[in-house]
């Protein structure tokens, strides 16, 4: 007798996307935000900056932010350049026994669609925006933080 088919995995639910993150196109105007939102402090090195990013003035919403990952983000901020949307970044905690399995799963989704490369993390471009995705154990390694960074996407060539 033929053994029983395996079950396919079961879909990936929408937080898995990483679209769920803009709040606002990638370039629009703070002042147009349709959320309402806080200003946060970020502490950077004192090494001279190496882009305008780094002295992007970052922003937090004063709602909950969308679900990623089927989790709710530990951190979610909105990063403006001379007014304008520049960055998104979020972190989730994930059980460090879940952490690569959570991670291939959303890395494989997102590569779908975009183009880009699999190295130490996952990142790509994909309708003008380039997105990169990373895991750092904490120190406990109980948890492990997973980071999405969305920026528009630079052309090698420009």
């Amino acid at each position: 007798m033929p053994a029983p088919p395996v079950p396919a995995a079961a879909p990936l639910d929408a937080s898995y996307d990483w679209h769920v993150l803009l709040a606002a196109p990638l370039g629009s105007l703070l002042k147009d935000a349709a959320v309402p939102v806080h200003e946060v402090l970020v502490f950077r090195d004192e090494a001279p900056a190496a882009s305008a990013l780094d002295q992007a003035e970052c922003y937090a919403l004063n709602d909950k932010p969308p679900r990623f990952l089927a989790r709710q983000p530990e951190e979610y901020l909105l990063c403006y350049v001379h007014d304008r949307l520049a960055r998104v970044e979020t972190t989730v905690r994930i059980p460090s026994t879940e952490a690569a399995q959570v991670f291939a799963d959303a890395c494989g989704l997102w590569m779908k669609k975009a183009s880009g490369q699999l190295a130490d993390g996952c990142s790509g471009s994909d309708e003008g925006i380039a997105f990169s995705g990373r895991l750092e154990v904490e120190a406990d390694q109980a948890e492990t933080l997973l980071t999405v960074r969305l920026e528009p996407f630079a052309s090698p060539d420009k």
